[in-house]
């Protein structure tokens, strides 16, 4: 058998750490594609908060005719949760760890996952910005440690990015390159660099959104508007950064600025603001935009100098992003 044949292995059991919108979003298109997926968290709060979430994606689906209801169900089934420990992720074959945009929090995650994996087991990252090679000096296998990063919305963005570390196999990256082709997904290959190919582009856009926001050179609605009818953009920078979570956004910003060094990546201070203030985005109903945390619809916008005192209730600990 060629070597290319032989990493066309696709894995029938399916890990996932982490239970936000992209964790959830990850494992809706594993377990839709008929894989068996390991949902894991730290709090049992972020699964039945993820879990509901879901459930709601697939019934507006089927209202649409998008997906049969025995479709719907038979998805949800294919989906095991777990909270705190990682023992349950024994069970996979190949890990996606989906947790906050945070280093620290990565590392940790890759170390308990180190001590609970078979030597076999794939370790992917959906990190936007970290560095694989760092990530996977947290564990025993960095060759087996790979950079897979879907998109927000996972279901529905139909590229994910892969990136080698210093140290990945060329088995590790042709399993995650063939895993993301059978969940339907089209491939684009960066280097391992902050930011990789999508976000290094897409954050110092958003950044300057939120320098024009700040400097009253257009409203919210017009930023957008002018990106989206101008540019043939799907969703404006602003509506954009409030889907991926402004603080990630602000998160990527402040690694790339670290790394490269370079003025053009500092923060703009409104959206430190914003994150500093709790508006974080669509996970929390409010961001730069107003929306119903329930089927999150737009109610209205916010103008550029918003009151940020506005009260954001504490969740329970998770690895929600």
């Amino acid at each position: 058998m060629c070597a290319s044949m032989m990493y066309q292995h696709l894995p029938t059991v399916i890990g996932i750490v982490g239970s936000g919108q992209m964790g959830c979003g990850i494992a809706h298109v594993a377990a839709q594609r008929g894989l068996t997926v390991l949902l894991n968290d730290v709090s049992a709060t972020a699964i039945e908060r993820g879990l509901s979430g879901l459930q709601k994606s697939l019934e507006r689906l089927v209202r649409k005719g998008t997906v049969t209801p025995d479709d719907a169900a038979a998805t949800i089934g294919r989906i095991h949760t777990s909270h705190g420990s990682m023992e349950a992720m024994r069970g996979a074959d190949f890990i996606i760890e989906a947790v906050a945009e945070d280093e620290s929090v990565k590392k940790e995650v890759f170390r308990n996952l180190d001590k609970v994996t078979r030597v076999g087991t794939i370790l992917a990252s959906n990190t936007s910005s970290i560095s694989i090679t760092r990530i996977a000096s947290a564990t025993s296998k960095p060759h087996r440690v790979v950079g897979m990063h879907f998109m927000h919305p996972a279901p529905v963005v139909p590229l994910v990015e892969l990136a080698k570390g210093m140290h990945t196999s060329q088995q590790t990256y042709e399993s995650a390159r063939s895993l993301a082709q059978h969940l339907g997904k089209s491939v684009c290959v960066s280097m391992d660099r902050p930011g990789f190919l999508v976000y290094r582009l897409l954050m110092p856009l958003i950044n300057e959104a939120f320098f024009l926001l700040s400097e009253g050179v257009g409203t919210a609605e017009d930023i957008d508007r002018s990106m989206r009818l101008g540019t043939n953009m799907q969703s404006g920078p602003l509506r954009m950064a409030d889907n991926i979570g402004l603080d990630t956004c602000l998160y990527i910003m402040r690694t790339l600025h670290t790394q490269f060094g370079d003025s053009k990546y500092r923060p703009c201070p409104l959206l430190v603001q914003y994150v500093d203030g709790g508006l974080l985005g669509v996970k929390n109903g409010r961001g730069v935009f107003q929306y119903d945390p329930l089927i999150h619809d737009v109610i209205h916008a916010q103008q550029p100098h918003v009151n940020l005192t506005h009260n954001i209730s504490n969740a329970a600990p998770s690895y929600n992003v």
